[in-house]
């Protein structure tokens, strides 16, 4: 009888990565330009557990009224810096184990099952990176008072145009930084109903999707997100305005897959582990080096609290907030 070997089935590295990059190409679609710049993903590493970079922080009364009047001594303003923080978080694949015996009974070979673990790899990171940015901007624009409104007593208590309004209003003079909406598709259809029960023109059309009357010339992406959705009695959707560079995503460590066959069981057995890395920054706000710590579970990550604002004016943080049912 026939026994298999480990050259019979081992994981060619052409297809497995093929696979996985052809996956993160599509899925970045929710990236960069397509998000109209307002979720980045870039490839820096980095070491240690965070990435900080230090900045001057505005001046409040650089410029004041000269009295003409007066010879009296000026008050020196001092200029000062705060710093920019970003979070590593580190994220391990598998490990996933399968029998040799398993695939040789559906007449798959090594190569096709390189190629979708690959593709399932790359989906779910893409995922992962943008599930967990969308947790760490929420969190900051939470935590800052004056960018949050509240519609969840209001009658409608769903989403509407004019709550969309409400939110850019939140940013006065800056609205046109908020360069898209981010939404669960439950407010997302009850904004689309909206639009059709209030005879929106071309509602019906691309409009919606592409940014231009039904969503207030700024395209949406919609994504049942964890972030995106509190559960309750009702539950609570928020719905996030954000600005070009509120949320960035780094590729901050090489990543490593390993594969090999495991011997000493009852049948020959293949297992395949990975390991990586990425880093979390939200605009204007720097991460929370004593309460939010290193190496962050999804919790940490998605608390106000571990997120310090640290620009100057709330006009120049990661966005706005809408809270609907």
């Amino acid at each position: 009888m026939a026994i298999g070997k480990g050259s019979d089935f081992k994981i060619y590295e052409e297809e497995f990565y093929g696979g996985m990059y052809e996956k993160v190409a599509q899925m970045t679609n929710g990236f960069n330009g397509a998000a109209a710049g307002t979720i980045q993903l870039v490839a820096k590493e980095l070491k240690g557990n965070y990435e900080k970079e230090s900045f001057l922080k505005g001046l409040s009364s650089l410029i004041t009224r000269r009295d003409l009047t007066s010879i009296a001594g000026a008050t020196d303003i001092a200029m000062t810096q705060d710093e920019l923080i970003s979070v590593k978080i580190n994220r391990k694949i598998g490990p996933v184990a399968q029998t040799l015996d398993a695939w040789r009974k559906i007449g798959s070979d090594a190569r096709e099952m390189s190629f979708k673990l690959g593709a399932m790899i790359g989906e779910t990171k893409m995922q992962d990176y943008l599930n967990t940015a969308l947790l760490g901007v929420e969190a900051s624009i939470t935590a800052v008072t004056l960018n949050n409104v509240d519609k969840t007593g209001a009658t409608p208590d769903t989403l509407t145009h004019t709550y969309l309004v409400d939110g850019l209003a939140l940013m006065g003079d800056r609205s046109a930084n908020i360069a898209m909406w981010v939404m669960h598709s439950k407010a997302y259809f009850d904004l689309v109903k909206q639009s059709i029960s209030d005879k929106v023109f071309e509602v019906a059309g691309a409009t919606i999707m592409n940014g231009n009357v039904a969503s207030l010339g700024r395209p949406v992406l919609v994504t049942d997100a964890p972030a995106l959705l509190e559960s309750g009695a009702p539950n609570v959707y928020p719905v996030l305005g954000l600005a070009v560079g509120a949320v960035t995503v780094t590729e901050s460590e090489k990543e490593e897959i390993v594969s090999e066959v495991v011997t000493g069981l009852e049948q020959l057995s293949f297992r395949v582990q990975g390991e990586y890395a990425f880093n979390v920054g939200v605009k204007g706000a720097k991460w929370d080096t004593t309460n939010g710590g290193v190496n962050p579970a999804d919790g940490a990550v998605g608390t106000s609290t571990n997120w310090d604002q640290v620009a100057t004016s709330d006009k120049h943080t990661a966005g706005v907030r809408i809270l609907v049912n």
